[in-house]
């Protein structure tokens, strides 16, 4: 009989799960950190909130773990490369308190129209200062949301029920669900100069972090409120703490911080501030809700072998598993090829496959290109939640399969289609098993892609060779392959370079001013 042990207090419903379902499990909370490893070599899986740290001392020790289950969304408390390396499956529960934060949110919204918990001190405090607190009405008023995923477009519904005007921005977000969720989808320059109150529901990514600074703050109305039931790291709080010293931010209301636990913050001495200590999951119901949510998935795996919502691996069963593992490596190269040219709302994603990997599992393949395509911008996406994400977003997914047409035994390609444009990248297997990009665009070339990529779209004129790596050079960059492709003599042409080292910003600088470039971007697998 499988064992789990849970360690972070959680509804007893959970163990209750486990045991109907014949997983033997043990109770054990509050554990130090040497305490969990002396005894997590006795569990199969372990399940958790976010008090217990699941090291990678941990994962050594847990010498039979097989799954590790976080009652909510962020890991951050489990060391997921080291589990993945033991190949341990990382599960989390990601909508189980979209409502509860959603909620929480419009909670602080209202709180700073009416100065709610300043009013409440004062008057507890017998002054009575009634016409200091002059609020303002949010009925009319426009929201902005910035992330319009699962917790934004609960926002969402929920400002327009307050008969608030929604303006959305959200990379993912298609004019169709736009239209559906009954908000204006606006670039973030539009937003800033146009909302009211500000709500943050996006994930903190190297696109995300200081998405709201100096520079930001500039843009906005004067008299803005900003809300952050999100992530600390999204807005630069030093900024905030000058622009609310100042009067251009009129309020602020934030439930997570750059550093938690903030127990000394510049910010909470500001009256036009409210704090709360990362509440936005705490109700009695979305404590429940993950709670449940986790013990089902880790007993559904260890009983039956099911996976869900996992990190770190597809759902798949264990045969499916090494037959597809080449493929899904292709699949995922092609959607992160894809991902990271992708600047634009996308609209549609397209898959094909032709030739032997048609009679696969394709299933499988399109979630690992489509996590690969949406990870660059969406940190929590995995394979097995990809294709719920696109769908929220309003991205149609397709897929064709055929049989071989070409000279190619296996054929995959994947196709996104854009406000803008439409853009196709395909590849194969050769003998090797190993993954080959063999059409970008339209146009032929071939290469195996490295951790370190330079792309680059030019127009195919003598010279440019010569100038692109004259650059290199000069910058210290060393090439390790350099592929090349064009659609025609004097036409547009494709340059796809692997070097040994991350490309940096000046170099890619560098690289745009030659005469002959039409883009150039730093990829990374």
């Amino acid at each position: 009989m499988p064992k789990v042990l849970i360690s972070d207090a959680m509804s007893d419903r959970a163990a209750e799960i486990f045991r109907e379902r014949g997983v033997d499990v043990d109770v054990k909370t509050g554990l130090k950190p040497a305490e969990l490893i002396a005894i997590i070599g006795d569990y199969d899986g372990v399940a958790i909130r976010s008090s217990s740290k699941v090291t990678a001392d941990v994962i050594a020790a847990g010498k039979n773990l097989r799954v590790i289950g976080r009652a909510g969304i962020g890991v951050d408390n489990v060391d997921v490369p080291a589990a993945t390396a033991r190949g341990i499956v990382v599960m989390n529960t990601p909508y189980g308190n979209a409502i509860t934060t959603a909620e929480h949110a419009i909670s602080l919204m209202l709180a700073t129209a009416r100065q709610i918990p300043e009013a409440n001190q004062s008057t507890k405090a017998g002054k009575w200062e009634k016409n200091r607190f002059m609020g303002v009405e949010v009925t009319g008023k426009t929201l902005g949301i910035i992330g319009c995923g699962n917790i934004g477009a609960i926002v969402a519904d929920r400002g327009r029920g307050l008969r608030m005007k929604v303006v959305a921005y959200d990379p993912f977000l298609s004019p169709e669900k736009a239209k559906e969720l009954g908000v204006e989808r606006v670039e973030l320059d539009v937003l800033f100069k146009r909302a009211d109150f500000i709500s943050l529901h996006t994930p903190l990514t190297d696109q995300t972090r200081n998405i709201i600074d100096a520079a930001a703050i500039t843009k906005m109305k004067q008299g803005v409120r900003i809300i952050n039931c999100a992530r600390g790291g999204l807005v630069v709080e030093k900024d905030l703490l000058a622009a609310l010293d100042s009067g251009h931010v009129a309020a602020a209301a934030l439930d997570v911080f750059e550093v938690e636990p903030a127990t000394d913050n510049p910010l909470f001495a500001h009256e036009n501030v409210i704090a709360t200590p990362h509440l936005g999951a705490s109700t009695t119901e979305a404590q429940e809700n993950v709670a449940l949510q986790v013990a089902e998935q880790m007993a559904d795996f260890l009983i039956d072998g099911a996976v869900t919502n996992a990190l770190n691996m597809p759902s798949l069963s264990a045969e499916e598993a090494a037959l597809l593992a080449p493929y899904m490596k292709l699949a995922e190269q092609l959607g992160m090829f894809a991902g990271q040219l992708t600047e634009t709302g996308i609209k549609e994603v397209e898959l094909e496959y032709e030739g032997v990997v048609a009679d696969l599992n394709t299933k499988a393949l399109t979630s690992t290109a489509l996590c690969g395509l949406l990870t660059p911008l969406l940190s929590n996406v995995n394979v097995v939640s990809a294709p719920s994400v696109a769908r929220e977003r309003g991205i149609r997914v397709s897929e064709t399969m055929g049989p071989q047409q070409g000279a190619y035994h296996t054929y995959m390609r994947l196709t996104v289609v854009t406000e803008n444009q439409r853009r196709s990248v395909a590849g194969t297997l050769f003998a090797d098993r190993n993954p080959r990009i063999i059409q970008v665009k339209g146009i032929d070339l071939e290469a195996e892609l490295g951790p370190h990529m330079l792309y680059v779209t030019n127009e195919d004129k003598p010279g440019f060779i010569g100038r692109l790596g004259t650059v290199l050079g000069e910058a210290g960059v060393n090439i390790a392959t350099f592929h090349l492709g064009r659609e025609k003599a004097q036409g547009n042409a494709i340059a796809l370079i692997e070097v040994d080292e991350a490309i940096s910003d000046a170099v890619l600088a560098s690289v745009r001013d030659i005469p002959m470039v039409v883009q150039a971007k730093a990829l990374n697998f």
